[in-house]
């Protein structure tokens, strides 16, 4: 990893709900509103601002490799091994030989990422670990269908108020302000020169799907699907910034193992989860022997701490003043 290190500082607060702070973007939405798309920067809205209305915490959010501006000598090595390293690497550059107590919460893959770390003690100051809705039995099982999930996909979005838009319609994040703010950081303008913009189209529109071929009529179909990706690359002008479906030989190195790697983690745990149904055997034994602590929270999608960020921040709260890593901030409900 280069020695170049970016940080974004998150803001303390967020802005207060229908007022403005920069720019026109407005917060303030009820019943009878129209939906805003708009995109939101951390800098105005910010999901750390909910943990830390809380507790006395410090929040980094690390830019992944391959996930955002980060650049890296092999940004394609997006290996278990290699990540959980970065993320060592990351520590010791913010703070030296002497990092303060730190808890690394990771979701879904990043979850995994978070295991692999503190199983390997990149982080020797670690006091504990968080993984929300990841699971290796429910997760080894997804693998087999999720090419048939990113085929799936829109390729590519007219706008990145169109991206926000599929992500909330699709059900992928139910929480329109969360899905303003991470969908942002997911979408990159298309590479290609574009011939013809145009304007923004609905999202029945403007969102392309891929059409499996049949055996009869399949070459129909394969010119249908060659004009269609012709008129893409015309029309563009945002895609995906990481092609997961190039990842797949990394896919089993991230779940393979993660329960007992999991349960071998010396810190205290919490697994926060969108059902009790994605427990496999190992996680249902470690948890009847009170190995760590689980939370179900349900009517969640799979992104969790974007569908009920304040419930999730309570979670963590607790879990952390429970354990001595910190305290409640003065006049807070507790």
């Amino acid at each position: 990893m280069e020695k170049q290190l970016h940080l974004n500082l998150l803001a303390s607060k967020p802005p207060m709900a229908g007022l403005q702070s920069g720019s026109n973007v407005k917060l303030r939405m009820g019943p009878g509103r129209k939906r805003d798309f708009t995109p939101l920067p951390w800098s105005q809205f910010s999901h750390s601002s909910v943990i830390c209305s809380r507790i006395d915490c410090r929040v980094v959010a690390m830019d992944l490799r391959g996930h955002g501006d980060t650049k890296v000598k092999n940004p394609e090595d997006l290996s278990a091994e290699t990540m959980a390293k970065d993320v060592g690497k990351v520590v010791e550059a913010l703070y030296g030989e002497n990092p303060p107590p730190i808890m690394i919460i990771g979701h879904s893959m990043g979850g995994a990422i978070a295991v692999h770390t503190a199983a390997a003690n990149h982080v020797p100051s670690l006091l504990g670990l968080c993984v929300i809705d990841v699971v290796e039995g429910t997760a080894m099982d997804a693998l087999n269908s999720m090419q048939n999930f990113l085929r799936s996909r829109p390729k590519t979005f007219k706008s990145v108020e169109n991206a926000i838009e599929w992500s909330v319609k699709s059900g992928q994040i139910r929480n329109v302000e969360s899905a303003r703010v991470s969908m942002v950081g997911q979408v990159k303008k298309c590479e290609e020169p574009l011939s013809s913009p145009g304007v923004s189209r609905s999202i029945s529109e403007g969102i392309i799907e891929e059409e499996e071929e049949d055996e009869e009529g399949g070459e129909s179909n394969h010119k249908r699907k060659k004009e269609d990706d012709q008129e893409i690359k015309k029309e563009c002008l945002y895609t995906w910034r990481i092609e997961l479906s190039k990842t797949e030989k990394y896919w089993e190195g991230w779940f393979k193992g993660l329960s007992s790697l999991f349960l071998t983690c010396s810190v205290p745990k919490l697994l926060l989860l969108a059902g009790v149904d994605r427990l496999d055997k190992d996680l249902t034994i470690g948890q009847m022997q009170g190995k760590f602590q689980m939370q179900v929270l349900p009517q969640c999608g799979h992104a969790v701490h974007e569908d009920a960020p304040e419930k999730v921040a309570d979670a963590l709260a607790t879990f952390m003043v429970r354990h001595k890593f910190t305290e409640f901030k003065e006049g807070f409900p507790w």
